[in-house]
């Protein structure tokens, strides 16, 4: 890639403006790449988060970005508030202040798990298939 543009900047009876477009080329190419593997994912995970947090319902269980576990009691526009503990202490917190809601997070990994082992069955009755018509062919020749 560098001697593409080594090249390209050494080959031109210009030279000074084949390495100014070289240059401005190099950096497009690197706010580029910055954008979809750093900037993109970024923004795609804050948008989960807010999904999430505006999902959250009376008794989900969740986990504050202080590592406090609790399940949601009240909720209110920004507040919400949550009962942790045998003792069922209550405490007010930000909807901001909330990094995962588990019971949301459960259940995905249920579904997720279910699919994956309907997948697996779908593939073991798909192969068990083809050894039935195999074996139903060779009893076939065999019978003439």
């Amino acid at each position: 890639m560098f001697d593409f543009i080594n090249l390209a900047a050494s080959s031109g009876a210009a030279s000074g403006a084949g390495s100014q477009v070289s240059m401005i080329l190099m950096i497009v190419l690197m706010f580029a790449v910055m954008y979809f593997f750093m900037i993109r994912p970024q923004r795609k995970r804050e948008k989960e988060e807010q999904e999430m947090r505006a999902s959250l319902e009376i008794g989900d269980e969740i986990i504050t970005i202080g590592g406090i576990i609790g399940r949601v009691v009240t909720i209110k526009d920004d507040e919400i508030v949550i009962e942790t503990g045998a003792d069922r202490n209550k405490m007010k917190i930000l909807r901001t202040a909330v990094n995962t809601n588990k019971t949301k997070f459960e259940q995905h990994r249920k579904e997720v798990e279910a699919a994956r082992q309907a997948a697996k069955e779908k593939k073991e009755a798909k192969k068990n298939g083809k050894k039935a018509i195999k074996d139903k062919d060779s009893s076939t020749e065999e019978n003439k």
